[in-house]
């Protein structure tokens, strides 16, 4: 077999075990992480079907870079800074705290020396990122107090990894010259962090919106993971973690009018190479080794998951954390991390651990992983029977009482009565020069496309009370409410026809209320050419009333008989409602005379 063909057939295997493992452990109840780490063993240690598990960790690690970018679009810089209380201070408080504790503990279970016990408790009291943000969102809990607090605690230890390798490189013999470097890689970071934070506010919008203009859909795709990468791939180069180029980039464009777009672009990325993440850890996880030394590994991962998870207990309750929420954290954060597996190789190539420790850890590591599912379904044992308090959650403008999908003419002043009645709107629209314009007197409207199932979730349909339908295109209109009716199905829909045959397609499709883009504006027009011509206002009031009372007992009519006897009716009828104040009859013998057509008869308005 080709090189080739066995890449292909490898990747058949990974993809295959994803689709069966997901929805069968979802269906147990374990959790879809869970049922991925069990497919990566059984393909790689388990049948040997993946032999080169360390490329797949290395690709299948992007997904950690676009879950922490999709996270940092949903934080907005204002926010970030909300929550530097818990990022500078739990979260240091957590790193020092248990790496103190299971530097001591690896200390006295004759691990390695002091400084190669050192490595190993600040190794193990790194979290992993990717598991604990994927079970926060499975269980749709990243915008609670303790999702947000144990983000807050992941965050930091996603910065630590810098000093953490500064750290190595004192320690390790014979390196006592380089002492000075860290303070060097400390600032050259920051400076990159500080380049990103301009390029982010300067660069990244008006490019976006270039793209946007050229209306090339893979145009848009290919720069939104141009920009997660390069930033990943920045971080990379400086000393910090690919995952933090990518958490940065989400921040800085998470004001954006493009980020529900950009969401919904690199949400399949995510969600595909996040899966790849966890099977290949299961790939990696050396099943001769844990067999080899159970009688080691099962204590000692028992031993440093209960201290860590005893520190961060502590700690929260510290911080000011309700009993739930501390045991909630502590459950989640007691794993060892992907950036362990980065300090322990390091520190093996600098002669602080030998080669069969670090593999034990490694080993320790990945089998703490994949009981993290298990130890959070293990946390509601200790759950007081207290209702959970969530934070208000902010999207940032999406997730409001209205979403409006499309802000030409008929949505703006739909939009103004909606704010100047104290309602709020998220506001979504495909035309770039049109969200720039709205920008430029006060409306905050974003980038997408109203079409696609992905934007509307990201844009907060799912919070929304009612969906209002302002499209100018009636067949884009349609296929936004066949998609919402299909996938949405209990969305309260407020929808603009374009004329009458489309407002008794809408009725068949049960909208809650449709309204024909020129009825109530020409009705207003005919009023007011009745009061120019001598007609009092009552009267001509009264008429408009009268014809717009007519026209929705006409509707339905048609509605009950059918679109198609609407149609027949519509074309061979002739519109003139008869008149409430009634011209004078002509004579018998005038010429002039007019029968009067009956009022139930339609016209195309």
């Amino acid at each position: 077999m080709t090189g080739s063909d066995s890449l292909f057939s490898e990747m058949l295997m990974l993809l295959a075990g994803a689709v069966i493992a997901a929805p069968l452990f979802r269906k147990l109840g374990l959790g879809t992480v869970l049922g991925y780490l069990a497919a990566g063993v059984v393909i790689g240690p388990l049948l040997q079907r993946v032999t080169d598990t360390e490329e797949v960790l290395h690709v299948a690690e992007f997904g950690v870079v676009f879950l922490l970018f999709i996270i940092g679009l949903e934080l907005k810089p204002s926010r970030l800074w909300q929550l530097r209380g818990d990022v500078f201070g739990l979260g240091p408080a957590q790193v020092i705290v248990s790496g103190a504790a299971l530097s001591g503990l690896a200390y006295l279970a004759n691990m390695a020396d002091w400084r190669g016990s050192v490595v190993i408790g600040f190794g193990l009291a790194l979290s992993s990122t990717a598991f604990a943000l994927q079970i926060l969102n499975d269980a749709g809990d990243m915008n609670s107090k303790y999702g947000q607090r144990s983000f807050s605690v992941l965050l930091f230890q996603d910065l630590a990894i810098v000093p953490l390798l500064a750290m190595i490189t004192i320690l390790a013999p014979g390196t006592k010259e380089a002492a000075a470097t860290p303070l060097l890689d400390f600032a050259i970071a920051v400076g990159a962090v500080g380049a990103m934070v301009i390029a982010g506010k300067y660069l990244l919008t008006p490019m976006f919106q270039v793209i946007a203009r050229t209306g090339a859909r893979e145009v848009m795709i290919a720069a939104a993971l141009l920009v997660v990468l390069g930033s990943a791939a920045a971080m990379q180069a400086v000393g910090l973690s690919m995952a933090m180029g990518g958490f940065l980039s989400g921040v800085m464009l998470a004001e954006s009018s493009y980020r529900h777009e950009l969401e919904a672009d690199i949400e399949p990325f995510r969600g595909l190479l996040l899966a790849l993440f966890f099977v290949a850890v299961g790939l990696s996880l050396e099943v001769d080794v844990i067999l080899d030394n159970l009688l080691f590994l099962i204590p000692a991962v028992a031993a440093f998951m209960v201290v860590k998870a005893v520190v961060v207990y502590a700690l929260c309750r510290l911080w000011g954390s309700p009993h739930n929420d501390a045991v909630r954290i502590a459950f989640l954060l007691p794993q060892g991390g992907e950036f362990g597996f980065v300090l322990f190789t390091t520190a093996t190539a600098a002669g602080l651990l030998s080669s069969a420790t670090a593999s034990l850890l490694i080993a320790a590591v990945t089998l703490s992983m994949a009981l993290t599912p298990l130890g959070t379904a293990l946390s509601k044992r200790f759950i007081r029977g207290e209702k959970r308090e969530e934070i208000e959650e902010d999207f940032n403008g999406a997730g409001a009482d209205v979403l409006m999908i499309g802000f030409s003419r008929f949505g703006q002043i739909a939009a103004q009565i909606l704010l100047a009645g104290g309602s709020s709107v998220t506001v979504i629209d495909d035309n770039p020069d049109r969200i720039r314009q709205a920008a430029n007197f006060g409306f905050r409207i974003y980038f997408g496309d109203g079409t696609r199932r992905d934007v509307l979730l990201s844009s907060g349909i799912d919070r929304a009370k009612i969906v209002a339908v302002c499209t100018h295109n009636r067949e884009t209109t349609d296929k936004i409410v066949d998609m919402i009716r299909s996938d949405f199905p209990s969305i309260r829909l407020f929808v603009r026809s374009y004329d009458r045959i489309h407002s008794l397609a809408l009725r068949e499709k049960s909208v809650e209320y449709e309204l024909r883009e020129t009825l109530e504006s020409g009705l207003l027009f005919g009023q007011k050419t009745l009061e120019a011509l001598g007609m009092g206002e009552n009267n001509a009031m009264e008429i408009g009333s009268d014809i717009r009372r007519r026209d929705e007992e006409r509707l339905q009519i048609q509605a009950v008989q059918g679109l198609g006897a609407g149609r027949e009716m519509l074309f061979n009828s002739p519109v003139r409602p008869e008149p409430l104040i009634k011209p004078k009859r002509p004579s018998a013998n005038s010429n002039s005379a007019e029968e009067t057509p009956p009022a139930n008869q339609v016209g195309h308005w």
